[in-house]
């Protein structure tokens, strides 16, 4: 039956995402058209149009330059971000500056042209959305979609504007391991208070978040992370030693050599998911570049002792979560570990020895658990009469340091990481000259001492001010965090009553209301083409089977024509043969 109003929770991941639907009491993860319960976060641009999921991933070997991935990572960076940088030497597209944003450009219908890391993403949150819309056979314009909980403010927005961009009606941007909670709480419904520790790690990222889950009430107490640390970094150790390897034995430098290095990645990435359960793969690639084969094993200590310096970053976040959190490891009732990359045995050996061998809670599915209970916070929010959306309740909290630059340059805190949300701070705020016209804010998110050590979320410029001496203007300006952690400003002149407009200068990486609304039409034109495309391979591939059908039938009822007939048939099939 339809739903009176759908909403799907979408875990927008950086190698492969998923979708799920809450509805009678419990949660249906969608698949997509080859029945695979997790699609590919991947967009390839051809001459004819563009490819998602699986279709794009499967041609990336004949397609490298023109196939984007890990899109996620690029989101709410700026061009010159050094992370987003060091990922672009691995990958086979290439990565352009525009304005001081990132964009990716490739090939597409015979042209030269580049996209937001935002169309990007937004091409894969509306498959997703199609596969919902395929599923329930209704249109379907909420939905949720979970970042890693220490996404910054710019990467928020960032992820909200792609959602907007692929015409989804965006509920909530809500942290990874609040949703996986939801779905942990989902599983556990008895009624004893327990302190739970969630450990995330998927392809980009990792985040950390503890929980006091009381009944049906889900509270973040503290959560940590690192933005850049997940499989696809695995991935690139792997990578780069074997093109060492390959230059050392055969001279030959394949870095700039794209399908090259897509087909040595692909083959990497297949041996890191060996390893997770045997102690050696191999590394095999054909005609890897100018006709040199690359045939070599790997064990796991060998992978373990290449990606050392990774998994000593590991138990960081764990330890600083712990530490805000005000709890000892033996103070944990239960440790969750979810995402792909928590199959790595050497990360689950870390946490188990961490916590003093406590064994770690795998129940919940990895690939599916964000998705879950993204599904189910999106039943809340629009009011589900399902008995069990409506008694839970998840509490979140901001996941990094808010404040603003001194005069002396230092970072003055407003809101302090872990404080819950949504949050309203308020502060007075004076002149340091007589008559000044303007009062400029710059806005910080981060915990160095030293503003500009600090990530900038903007420029806020009070304009207009009333004419007064040195500190007699006072100016209320209020800082609020909404539910999906993302900061607006507002200002009050106090001496006169006014609210003034903020002329906000966003840091670079983030799109104007105007790039938005534009790429939302240029979105819904690609869909458009997309259609069409698929409509006239759907049309020629029913026309070629008809052809070969009647052709086969000339063949065995010959008795029933005459020769001039089979004959006169067999030329139209032929036609459309040369046609097609």
């Amino acid at each position: 039956p339809a739903l009176r109003r759908p909403a799907i929770g979408i875990d927008l991941g950086t190698t492969k995402s998923c979708v799920g639907l809450f509805r009678d009491g419990k949660v249906e993860i969608i698949s997509n058209k080859q029945g695979l319960r997790t699609t590919p976060s991947c967009v390839a641009f051809t001459k004819t149009g563009r490819l998602m999921g699986e279709e794009a991933k499967n041609q990336a070997a004949l397609n490298a330059p023109n196939t984007v991935f890990s899109a996620k990572r690029l989101l709410g960076r700026a061009y010159e971000d050094a992370a987003a940088l060091k990922d672009a030497h691995f990958w086979p597209f290439q990565v352009v500056k525009a304005e001081g944003n990132s964009q990716v450009q490739v090939s597409y219908k015979g042209a030269e042209k580049s996209f937001f890391p935002e169309e990007i993403s937004a091409g894969i949150l509306g498959n997703l959305k199609e596969m919902a819309e395929d599923y329930l056979g209704q249109p379907v314009t909420h939905a949720i979609i979970t970042v890693p909980a220490y996404f910054n403010d710019s990467q928020r927005q960032a992820t909200r504007d792609a959602g907007v961009i692929a015409g989804i009606n965006v509920l909530r941007i809500l942290n990874e391991t609040t949703a996986a909670a939801l779905a942990y709480s989902l599983h556990h419904p008895d009624n004893r208070a327990r302190d739970v520790l969630i450990f995330d790690m998927g392809g980009g990222a990792v985040s950390v978040s503890v929980f006091s889950i009381d009944r049906s009430v889900v509270e973040v107490k503290a959560t940590a992370g690192d933005s850049h640390l997940g499989g696809d970094d695995f991935d690139n150790c792997l990578v780069s030693f074997f093109m060492d390897e390959f230059l050392k034995q055969h001279r030959e430098n394949i870095s700039h050599d794209r399908r090259a290095v897509w087909r040595l990645r692909t083959a990497c990435e297949a041996a890191k998911r060996t390893l997770s359960s045997s102690k050696k793969a191999t590394v095999s690639v054909d005609c890897l570049y100018k006709g040199i084969n690359l045939q070599a094993d790997v064990t796991r200590a060998q992978f373990e002792h290449l990606c050392a310096n990774l998994f000593q970053r590991v138990l960081k976040p764990v330890k600083r979560v712990l530490q805000d959190a005000k709890l000892s490891q033996t103070q944990i009732d239960d440790v969750v570990v979810i995402g792909a990359s928590t199959r790595m045995p050497k990360i689950r050996e870390l946490l188990q020895d961490f916590f003093g061998g406590q064994p770690l809670n795998q129940r919940l599915n990895a690939d599916e658990a964000v998705a879950s209970g993204a599904a189910v916070q999106a039943a809340i929010l629009m009011e589900s009469r399902s008995e069990v959306a409506r008694n839970l309740l998840a509490l979140d909290v901001v996941s990094a340091s808010m404040g603003i630059e001194t005069a002396t340059g230092k970072m003055h805190g407003l809101v302090k990481r872990n404080t819950a949300i949504p949050a309203v701070v308020t502060r007075t705020f004076t002149t340091l000259r007589d008559h000044q016209p303007d009062l400029l804010i710059r806005t910080y998110e981060g915990e160095r001492a030293i503003a500009d050590e600090n990530h900038l979320l903007g420029c806020f410029l009070l304009r207009g001010l009333s004419p007064a001496p040195r500190g007699m203007t006072l100016l209320e300006v209020t800082f609020y965090i909404d539910a999906d952690g993302i900061l607006s400003v507002f200002a009050l002149d106090k001496v006169t009553g006014n609210t003034n407009p903020i002329t906000v200068d966003a840091k670079k990486g983030r799109l104007s209301k105007e790039e938005i609304l534009r790429l939302a039409e240029d979105h819904e034109k690609y869909r458009a083409e997309d259609r069409a495309q698929k409509w006239k391979l759907a049309t020629k591939n029913y026309l070629q089977s008809c052809a070969f059908s009647m052709k086969r039938t000339s063949e065995d009822i010959l008795n029933y024509f005459t020769l001039q007939a089979k004959k006169k048939m067999v030329e139209k099939c032929q036609q459309a043969f040369s046609w097609l």
